[in-house]
């Protein structure tokens, strides 16, 4: 995370937090242009000459600007909905860059992505491939699909977040995925064009990429031998980021053990990560309202809650939690809670922090599933957004108001 002390006040990608804080409505999210920019040259450069295409997920920050600065990059966009399709054409996003994933595509959503032409479908079951099949008919198109196979990996990471093990409702069983393309190579509509896994989120070793990989290599294999050709391997999302006291390979490590097993296939190499762009790159700014002392607890109550970010109660996530401006009070050990009507309403336990009524926070890694999971519970309001481009502070998202809340319930009926 790019934050550091300077005489006392946390500044952010070298942004005076405090200056911020003072003159914007609390809560906010902050984000760094920089550090964005930074985390996917990241990736480039560890493929380096390696044939490949970085696909963002836009699942882990949806923002309009955040979105138009990776398709300016030269990134392709991995999409799990039609809004999110939306979404990057919006910005000038290049569709035959777009992998659409995901197990509930509706038939919208397919006729929405094959007429612009994407990348392909990443399908997960066999009820999809005959849909897809027979709208691409329908439309006189041939629609591009990839087969997502479920390796069956079991990955250290929350289950909320592993995607690749055999109980997940994700993806075609390995043991099934031979039969599966044979069909989908009898499908008029269909063009075969590579094969998909993704095995979870928030992934901090190598050994679970390399032993799906090598499954996935062993299913290429037979697939070679019946004559059906693929051109490109989706390795789904890509590493973890810092959150507490993670160890964490480097991108280039990561890269080279990947495209050291896939090089003897000569295949395109897709990778959809998310979190690992964003990530670090966001703060949600929070003010204390108030600091509460119970026979076994001290709480510092803030004006964000899990309303605002839900990953710490619906995960148990960590995220670091700064002041913004440290003042000469006595540190003390804090549960930091919001102020929605839930007591699962915490962004962090047992915090050692100088706090008092007015001061500010800063929660760090929170630019991934942060706003994007936000919502009006308790009727609250969804907080804006910034970034800092060229050290300028600018508004990519205003905050809700109450009138846009209320504004699609009817009353008179």
């Amino acid at each position: 995370m790019q934050t550091k002390y300077n005489d006392n006040i946390l500044y952010f990608d070298d942004y005076n937090l405090l200056d911020v804080a003072l003159i914007n409505k609390t809560p906010f999210y902050l984000y760094s242009q920089n550090k964005i920019v930074e985390n996917f040259k990241d990736y480039e450069t560890a493929f380096s000459e390696n044939n490949h295409l970085i696909c963002y997920s836009v699942k882990a920050n949806s923002n309009l600007k955040i979105l138009s600065i990776l398709a300016k990059l030269g990134s392709g966009f991995d999409i799990v909905s039609g809004g999110e399709l939306h979404r990057v054409l919006e910005v000038g996003g290049d569709p035959s860059k777009i992998v659409f994933s995901g197990v509930g595509k509706t038939e919208d959503e397919i006729r929405l992505a094959i007429s612009n032409d994407i990348l392909c479908f990443n399908v997960e079951s066999l009820e999809e491939l005959k849909t897809i099949n027979s709208l691409a008919i329908e439309m006189k198109k041939t629609a591009n699909i990839s087969i997502r196979v479920n390796p069956s990996i079991d990955i250290k990471t929350h289950p909320y977040i592993a995607t690749g093990m055999k109980d997940n409702k994700f993806g075609v069983d390995e043991k099934e995925i031979v039969s599966f393309y044979e069909e989908a190579g009898l499908c008029e509509g269909l063009k075969i064009t590579g094969i998909d896994f993704h095995i979870g989120s928030q992934i901090t070793e190598i050994s679970p990429y390399k032993e799906a990989l090598e499954k996935v290599c062993k299913i290429i294999k037979k697939l070679s031998d019946k004559n059906i050709k693929i051109g490109h391997i989706d390795i789904g999302g890509g590493l973890g980021i810092l959150y507490n006291d993670e160890k964490l390979p480097s991108k280039v490590d990561f890269v080279d053990s990947i495209t050291n097993i896939i090089k003897p296939f000569g295949l395109k190499i897709l990778i959809e990560p998310g979190r690992s762009i964003v990530g670090n790159a966001g703060l949600l700014i929070s003010k204390v309202l108030y600091t509460k002392t119970t026979p076994t607890k001290n709480f510092a109550i803030v004006d964000a809650g899990m309303n605002d970010l839900i990953r710490p109660p619906l995960y148990n996530a960590y995220h670091n939690i700064k002041e913004v401006f440290k003042s000469g009070l006595k540190p003390l050990v804090y549960d930091v809670v919001g102020p929605v009507c839930e007591s699962s309403d915490f962004l962090g336990k047992e915090r050692l922090l100088c706090l008092s009524s007015g001061d500010f926070i800063a929660v760090e890694n929170v630019g991934a599933y942060g706003y994007v999971l936000a919502s009006n519970y308790n009727t609250r309001l969804k907080p804006a957004e910034f970034i800092i481009i060229d050290k300028k502070i600018l508004l990519i998202r205003e905050a809700e108001t109450i009138n846009q809340v209320l504004e699609n319930e009817k009353t008179c009926l």
